[in-house]
């Protein structure tokens, strides 16, 4: 009966050591627009499993600063997003990428080139080429 007490009274703290040795880190791979509208690639992950997470300004959201995070569980996702922007760069005006979890959309304006509009479920950021092709050649070279 006292191993059990004690057990019990142990386990909780044997189970919060394991949570600790567990941390992830997250490491910028690319910082791709900085200022009041920031775009960053991060790659999170322990020693063995790598997620990736676009991590963007809303842009739905003047009046306050609200983050939101695009992820990719796994560089084959990554990829994916990496593709779409090379497939849209060749495009045409109003096409769409649509994905389970976001949407890209190339949108060209007038005076100011190719755009692309990222929306996830509750965001939404816009990107210039130059800005695409930044993640696009940081995404061939993982």
């Amino acid at each position: 009966m006292k191993k059990l007490i004690l057990f019990a009274v142990f386990l909780p703290f044997a189970a919060h050591q394991k949570a600790l040795t567990k941390q992830v880190n997250s490491v910028s791979i690319l910082e791709v627009r900085s200022g009041d509208w920031p775009i960053n690639l991060e790659k999170n992950g322990s020693h063995s499993e790598h997620a990736y997470s676009l991590i963007f300004r809303d842009q739905q959201v003047v009046n306050s600063v609200m983050m939101d995070t695009l992820e990719f569980p796994d560089l084959g996702q990554l990829k994916y997003f990496g593709k779409a922007l090379t497939v849209l760069k060749t495009g045409n005006n109003g096409d769409i990428a649509k994905f389970k979890d976001y949407s890209l959309k190339r949108a060209e304006k007038k005076f100011e080139g190719v755009w692309y509009i990222l929306r996830i479920k509750y965001g939404l950021t816009d990107f210039k080429q130059p800005e695409a092709d930044l993640m696009i050649n940081t995404i061939k070279d993982l």
